[in-house]
């Protein structure tokens, strides 16, 4: 949604709305945020398929010893 349009929902909102209405949706929508911005549980296949890729990824060399991961943090 636009800039624009958000702003109009905006003032038709508080146009609307009494002050009491707002608050209330105004604390809806923080719940609402919230929850989208929780990290999601991986189920046991995604897990076993990440574990399955690594190890893979290490037969075929693509991966990094601790000394190049240190020396990259201390760059």
């Amino acid at each position: 949604m636009s800039t624009a349009k958000l702003m109009d929902l905006r003032n038709y909102l508080h146009s609307t709305l009494s002050l009491e209405d707002i608050v209330w949706l105004v604390e809806e929508l923080k719940k609402y945020v919230r929850e989208d911005s929780k990290p999601k549980p991986y189920t046991i296949e995604e897990l076993h398929a990440r574990i399955a890729q690594s190890e893979r990824d290490f037969e075929e060399g693509r991966f990094y010893t601790d000394a190049e991961v240190f020396s990259d943090l201390n760059n």
